[in-house]
């Protein structure tokens, strides 16, 4: 049985220019963003053209709504180019995976760590993970140990966002940079 689709709108979120603003009378703003008033959408619209500009309905939800003459192109292309600086300048933290075992060698869990610190220095999360082998999941104890020593030497640049707990045959731990370490 085919689903009907004329039910289900898209969300409406377009900006309405000139002719698709089908009110009786707006207040209108000028393009050097002086305040016209309150007039007919017939005169605004045509105050609009006189200037070689758009009409655009800035807050449909006002009463009445409010307008603004402008050219709806570049307005259009500012807001593009805005949101996709935005996306940039929001980098979504990476997650770094760190992974050891219940007898890690000293040189070996040094190693490790100091990548550890130079993750958190950049401002990324670090995943550490142990993983039990065989018989070492009878000695949990140990990898609780193992991870502590973790935690405890990178005290000074992270924080637990997770503890170490237990899952299956290995234990995880989520370490997030301190506020104040957090550069680029």
């Amino acid at each position: 049985m085919a689903l009907r689709r004329s039910s289900q709108r898209p969300p409406q979120n377009f900006t309405r220019i000139n002719h698709r603003i089908r009110v009786p009378e707006v207040r209108c703003i000028d393009a050097d963003g002086t305040q016209i008033g309150i007039v007919s959408t017939r005169d605004a619209l045509a105050k609009a053209e006189q200037q070689g500009l758009d009409l655009v309905e800035v807050s449909p939800t006002a009463k009445p709504p409010v307008c603004r003459i402008m050219d709806y192109g570049k307005y259009k292309y500012d807001q593009e180019k805005k949101s996709k600086q935005q996306k940039k300048n929001a980098a979504a933290t990476k997650v770094k995976e760190l992974k050891f075992h219940a007898n890690v060698d000293t040189h070996d869990f040094d190693t490790k760590v100091r990548h550890a610190r130079d993750f958190l220095e950049s401002g990324n999360r670090v995943k550490c993970s142990l993983f039990f082998r065989g018989r070492e999941g009878a000695h949990q104890d140990l990898g609780f140990e193992v991870m502590n020593r973790v935690l405890e030497e990178l005290k000074d640049l992270g924080v637990a966002e997770q503890p170490p707990r237990l899952l299956g045959r290995s234990i995880i731990m989520l370490l997030t940079p301190k506020p104040a370490t957090k550069q680029r």
